[in-house]
């Protein structure tokens, strides 16, 4: 599940007025932010905090319950985090795989997360579920522990032991921070283990630890509700009452004293990574605890350290010694301690020693040079913006009412949060530093690849981690018992089995969409919305990685990081500092398709942005030195890139579903050899070629009307002089006839990734919405099918998903998964059982849920700024009406049982499929003969055959 940070530094600006239980808060009077809410306490302990937003028709619901991994034993770590996917299985009223499944089929979105100090559970609904959600979360918190069995506990272990061999064992430097906890915390510490646990305490799991933890933690009184979005206040706070009041206290409900630690001696490790191409160097210092009186500054610090042009460690790193492309520094005080740490991934061969030698120059740069006033000024100008950011979705409200409320004792926290964050000076800043840092012990954690042991830092010591063994033809643990309902049912006052109904159907008001178009060709699209004083725009120019030239693949990729690169008249440092002081976010990326250059910024600052938006576009500095420096760190990018499972797979797919020879056949940031025979001139000829407003769309949401945005973008007609361009059309292999299987190599891994596709249509032909509706309950969600027998049933995995990939061009329809090594072969006739069959088993009711759920799934498209941006960019990509959301709306409507069979058929034949396996090739090759698929290639990582043994 995801991970919910209980406090997030740049995203807490609003200063909140001081209120009672009874009032809540109405607003500030300063003329400053303010979120109204209503926090009130049930007689069980339960705390309530309710916000109206009648912006959209949608609701939020948030449940953080305050306890996390720090509630843990030795022995039984990770339990608050399998815990946590326990009650996503079933409780007493609701039957097996309700909470998977219902929030889908009502058009929501929903998660949970767990976290050192504390667990969260989350949905956005259309309105019409509220009442629906809120039977279903108070069950599970008062209504959950005679469901679990033996079966539903050994069920869901093979789950949570995927989930960490996919975020932790198989990935690149996944088992940094297990070591440095271990290293930093006494074993008996809360923050010594990871949330996720060890594999062999979650097998250890029991039911009495199951119910202890739920007795102990779960009750109302240690926890927060939150309901922010579109509802009636009294009907609400009626239903509350009915579904939580009679839920009994229980259990613990105060919170833990700080921890903090402190380091007797200088700690120095190292591990040999399979999975990294690259040395990283980790220093990690004890801090303090949140809200502790330095926390602020040492948050400060972080970004002084690292964040900028003329950061210390950049200065030093990154420009004197070209170590590395990118250090970071940063705080993060949690609720029993803090850690201050400084992380350098290094260059390809770098020796550790030489990076460490570097860190320590750049500190004395900083003691000797000081806080910088600029960057003081450059990073509290941007808590405005990122605040509002935070807060410009009815889940990012409930987040931060709640997190304040549960840590902090009170949403209001949030005056004092903000006051010091802005208060912060650069004495306080060097006073943190020398506490905490200078001179002081650490953890140092060198994490080298595998066979080069001597790029750790001299008299490191070897870090011990445990490893899993791959097991050939072992299965996973599941239990062959089906879930019972013969169990006894908590009291309550009224019949929880049966379900609430829906509640009005909510109105849906799409905005209003305008546009336009300049002289030069360039096409407008906007959107105006005065719910926050934000503003997001951006300039898409077609092309990107298709316009490369195959001999040259990557120019695309690094065009728009040197163009970032200062302009005409500023230098890169003075380019940073204009758009740091506006607190504006402005980001240039290249896809496949586009280059697109994009903006957030306050409303007030909007025509400012705008004009650095237009100079960095249309005066580009061409800067010598940053483009050696982006050379070099794309080819950092490439290196880790190559060793990364998921993006083998991806690029092995791809070579295979268009060609080698296609420019699509190849990774957009190009390999090594291709990268280093670019030179500025390829970038100033890209640039030429292919940069006019006669392929450009400009794209606007936000608090600013049609006419100032049609007079801000006028002197584009005049600076901006339209060419002719031509874009390649990029060439694609026909679908095949009979399947083809790919094999790639990664030794020792503890999952296979598959990937199984084929070519569609592209993202504007009749049958492209038809597809995706027709894979719905197929794979887009935990709903689908794929997800509920490969993950629920089986075991195999964290999560299987499938879609439909939206292009100019043919986009592929994908399926895909991360499964335990030792069940590959099982996994793939698991794929090919379920796809296989879809066609024949998708039924009347099928379709009817599919309909109501992408129906209702239409309420969340208008709620933020990127949402209505991304409408905009899609509508001017694929040359789509102005309504057409309503139009397929209608042509969901009309479909029948019939078209999604004939789409099935035609699209998702097995016999039509390509299928990608990255894995263990000495316990899996061997075994993957699949019935109707024969044996596989085994390719390297360019998808090239190699010879099998």
């Amino acid at each position: 599940m995801k991970k919910i940070y209980s406090i997030i530094f740049f995203i807490t600006l609003a200063l909140f007025q001081a209120c009672d239980n009874s009032e809540g808060n109405k607003g500030s009077s300063d003329g400053e932010l303010s979120i109204d809410y209503e926090k009130f306490t049930l007689s069980n302990g339960l705390d309530v905090i309710l916000h109206e937003d009648h912006s959209d028709p949608i609701v939020a619901t948030a449940i953080l319950i305050h306890a996390g991994s720090n509630r843990e034993k030795p022995g039984r770590t990770g339990f608050a985090h399998f815990f946590e996917h326990m009650l996503f299985q079933r409780s007493e009223n609701l039957p097996q795989g309700a909470f998977f499944k219902n929030i889908n089929e009502w058009g929501g979105t929903f998660n949970g997360g767990t976290w050192t100090d504390g667990t969260v559970y989350y949905e956005v609904v259309p309105k019409d579920a509220l009442e629906k959600v809120l039977w279903m979360e108070s069950d599970r918190m008062g209504y959950f522990i005679n469901s679990v069995t033996k079966a539903s506990l050994e069920g869901e272990k093979p789950v949570v032991q995927n989930e960490k061999r996919q975020r932790y064992d198989n990935v690149a430097y996944g088992n940094t921070r297990a070591v440095i906890n271990k290293a930093l915390y006494p074993a008996s510490h809360p923050y010594n283990w990871l949330t996720i646990g060890e594999l062999e305490d979650l097998q250890n799991a029991t039911l009495d630890d199951v119910k202890e933890f739920y007795e102990q933690y779960y009750g109302p009184n240690n926890a927060t509700l939150v309901l922010t979005g579109d509802f009636n206040l009294e009907e609400t706070k009626k239903l509350i009452e009915k579904y939580f009041g009679e839920i009994p206290s229980r259990g613990v409900d105060k919170p833990l004293k700080p921890q903090p630690v402190k380091l007797d001696s200088t700690i120095q490790l190292y591990y040999e990574d399979n999975f990294a191409s690259l040395p990283e160097l980790t220093l990690t210092w004890p801090t303090v605890e949140q809200y502790h009186k330095d926390q602020w500054a040492l948050d400060v610090l972080g970004e002084i350290l690292s964040d900028g042009k003329r950061a210390p460690l950049y200065k030093v790193l990154v420009e004197e010694k070209e170590l590395a492309p990118n250090p970071v520094a940063y705080n993060s005080s949690n609720e029993l301690a803090g850690t201050f740490t400084i992380r350098v991934r290094a260059n390809e061969g770098v020796n550790l020693d030489s990076v460490k030698i570097a860190i320590f120059e750049a500190l004395t740069k900083f003691e000797k040079e000081g806080v910088n006033q600029k960057d003081l000024d450059r990073i509290k100008a941007g808590l405005e913006t990122s605040f509002y950011n935070g807060i410009s979705s009815v889940l990012g409200k409930a987040f931060q009412l709640a997190t304040y409320n549960e840590y902090a004792g009170s949403p209001d926290y949030v005056t004092t949060d903000i006051h010091n964050i802005k208060s912060v000076t650069k004495e306080e800043v060097m006073d943190a530093y020398n506490k905490y840092i200078k001179g002081k012990n650490y953890v140092l954690t060198s994490f080298v690849p595998s066979g080069k042991p001597d790029l750790a830092v001299g008299q490191s010591v070897v870090a011990e981690i445990e490893e899993e063994a791959i097991v050939p033809n072992e299965q996973s643990a599941m239990v062959d018992q089906e879930p019972s309902d013969d169990y006894p049912r908590t009291e309550s006052s009224f019949d929880r089995t049966q379900e609430p109904p829906l509640g009005d159907a909510p109105l849906l008001s799409p905005p209003k969409i305008w546009t336009s178009e300049l002289a030069n060709g360039m096409g407008v699209y906007g959107i105006e919305t005065s719910e926050l004083p934000l503003v997001n725009f951006s300039i898409k120019i077609s092309g990107g990685h298709k316009a490369d030239n195959p001999d040259k693949v990557g120019v695309a990729y690094m065009i728009t990081d040197i163009m970032m690169e200062g302009t005409k008249t500023k230098t890169p440092e003075e380019l940073e500092d204009a758009i740091g002081q506006l607190g504006a976010n402005v980001r240039m990326y290249t896809s496949d398709e586009f280059i697109t250059i994009s903006a957030n910024c306050l409303s007030r600052n909007y025509q400012a942005t705008l004009e650095l938006v237009k100079e960095i576009l249309l005066e580009p500095r061409w800067d010598e030195k940053e483009f050696d420096r982006i050379k070099k760190a794309t080819i950092n990018y490439i290196q880790q890139r190559d060793v990364n499972p998921n993006a083998i797979a991806n690029m092995v797919l791809n070579t295979k579903l268009y060609g080698k020879e296609s420019i699509l056949g190849t990774p957009s940031s190009g390999d090594v050899s291709s990268i280093e025979s670019i030179t500025i001139e390829d970038m100033k000829a890209f640039y030429n070629q292919y940069f006019s407003p006669s392929i450009s769309k400009f794209h606007i949401a936000g608090n600013i009307s049609e006419d100032d945005v049609k007079s801000s973008i006028a002197s584009f007609e005049d600076s901006w002089a339209a060419k002719e361009v031509s874009i390649p059309t990029p060439a694609t292999l026909p679908v095949p006839d009979e399947p083809q299987v790919y094999f790639v190599d990664i030794p020792k891994a503890k999952q296979s990734v598959i990937e199984i596709a084929r070519l569609t249509v592209d993202g504007n032909d009749p049958d492209f919405y038809p597809l995706t509706v027709a894979n719905y309950r197929l794979g887009s969600g935990s709903g689908g099918r794929l997800f509920q027998v490969l993950r629920e049933e089986k075991g195999y995995t964290y999560g299987a998903y499938s879609y439909v990939d939206r292009s100019t061009y043919p986009g592929p329809f994908v399926a895909s998964s991360s499964v335990k090594s030792n069940v590959t072969l099982e996994s793939l006739e698991t794929f090919k059982e379920v796809i296989g069959n879809y066609g024949k088993t998708y039924t009347e009711e099928d379709l009817d849920k599919t309909k109501n759920a992408l129906i209702k799934q239409n309420t969340r498209k208008f709620e933020t700024l990127n949402s209505l941006l991304g409408i905009l960019e899609t509508i001017s990509a694929y040359d789509l009406p102005l309504d057409y959301i309503d139009q397929e709306q209608r042509t969901l409507q009309n479909m029948t049982m019939e078209d999604v069979q004939g789409l099935v058929r035609k699209y998702m034949d097995l016999k039509n499929m390509t299928y990608v396996i990255v894995g263990d090739k000495e316990t899996q090759y061997d075994r993957l003969k699949v019935e109707g698929m024969g044996s596989p290639v085994l390719v390297d990582k360019t998808g090239e055959p190699e010879p099998a043994m």
